[in-house]
């Protein structure tokens, strides 16, 4: 059983989706798992702690002021005494409180006294997932460790309301729990990728370079994410100012030579993604002293060079890697140009995304982008860098499991 002795503590909270938790619990049993039922007071409302009771085959946890339960601090103990704390649905509300240490009822107590993983499964109406409050409390609970599944793209129960909103199903909570917990098999175990990520910098002088705004948050989530599923992931990486990912190995280069360079010394691979922003050109002689201004005079012309196409070289490489995917970073016509990129250079998927000044992509956090294939086009709601990462490391599974 991949969850065989497994003490999981389920924090059940409001919303219609909390029916779901009912069969969440046995699936979970299904594998093993212990589960351990806490009902706020707002999914008492959906669902009744006798039905929740009956498939946990044990006692729910509703109060933070019971007198039989917390005579030896109880909040404590179930905060101490299992190994994943998993919250079904994970309200708006939750997060909030979640995000702000607050523990005014027994589910924000435990959550906040826990040392164990916690992992969240957001379920809410999509105008209030895309809140902008909303997005901040996630940031701070990803950056604070919780990890989180969904929310999934779908019918509200709402009447005519679709969005990304609807709480993952059973299932996929139940793979969410194994892979945090270590219990299942790796989907990626014994495959090896490349991930290029942020910038190039092509001298112009000692002091001078040509470069652009990439920041290397996507490509280094990227290869976090392939790494966490069991991939052997080499990140060739232009100068960058955030830290390497866990269980990666990094290569770090500065001009676009090099990292091609860098790249085909790597192969063969199974996976190839290219994300790096790599500049098209560089100087074609670069000069050995800074140069000077000199009074009254122009500028010295910049003569420039192309720099290799590494996505192009990669594509088409006679140690082509199964899987090769490339980004493209556009200001305009961004399903076109992507098409065109995904035919010339020979990839099997192109993620295209605008990096408009006015999107905020470029340095920034989130983003929004257009998955491109054989088989279509597919538009992805705006998200954060980290989601884009998980999202994408998914289809790669999908893609080698078929």
């Amino acid at each position: 059983m991949d969850l065989a002795g497994k003490r999981i503590l389920l924090i059940i909270g409001g919303g219609i989706a909390a029916y779901k938790s009912l069969d969440l619990i046995r699936r979970l049993r299904e594998r093993g798992a212990q589960v351990r039922p806490v009902m706020t007071r707002a999914a008492q409302e959906f669902i009744t702690p006798l039905a929740v009771g009956a498939l946990s085959s044990g006692h729910v946890y509703t109060d933070l002021f019971s007198r039989e339960d917390e005579q030896d601090v109880g909040h404590i103990r179930l905060a101490r005494d299992c190994d994943l704390v998993l919250v079904a649905p994970a309200t708006a509300d939750r997060m909030a409180k979640m995000a702000h240490g607050l523990a005014d009822d027994l589910a924000g107590a435990v959550l906040l006294a826990t040392g164990r993983s916690v992992l969240l499964a957001p379920a809410m109406n999509p105008k209030m997932w895309q809140a902008a409050a909303t997005l901040r409390n996630v940031e701070t609970l990803k950056g604070d460790g919780i990890a989180f599944v969904g929310p999934m793209a779908g019918e509200m129960a709402e009447s005519n309301e679709a969005g990304t909103g609807r709480m993952a199903e059973p299932l996929q909570i139940v793979d969410a729990v194994i892979d945090l917990l270590g219990g299942g098999p790796m989907p990626l175990q014994g495959r090896r990728a490349i991930v290029t990520s942020g910038p190039t910098h092509e001298p112009i002088d000692p002091v001078r370079y040509i470069a652009n705004r990439s920041s290397g948050k996507q490509g280094h989530a990227i290869a976090a994410a392939l790494a966490k599923l069991g991939a052997d992931v080499t990140l060739v990486s232009g100068p960058v100012t955030i830290p390497e990912p866990d269980g990666v190995t990094t290569v770090h280069v500065e001009t676009a030579s090099e990292m091609l360079a860098a790249v085909e010394a790597h192969l063969p691979a199974d996976i190839a993604v290219m994300v790096a922003a790599v500049a098209d050109w560089r100087v074609a002689t670069s000069a050995g002293q800074k140069i000077k201004k000199q009074p009254g005079e122009a500028p010295p012309p910049l003569m420039l060079a192309e720099n290799p196409d590494i996505l192009k070289t990669v594509g088409h490489h006679v140690q082509r890697p199964k899987l090769v995917i490339g980004f493209a970073a556009e200001t305009q016509d961004v399903e076109d140009n992507g098409r065109a990129k995904l035919a010339r250079k020979g990839a099997d998927m192109i993620v295209a995304n605008d990096v408009s000044p006015q999107t905020g992509v470029m340095g920034g956090d989130r983003n929004r982008v257009h998955i491109i294939s054989a088989e279509g086009i597919d538009i992805w709601p705006e998200l954060s860098k980290t989601d884009v990462a998980q999202r994408l490391a998914a289809w790669i599974v999908a893609r080698f499991s078929s």
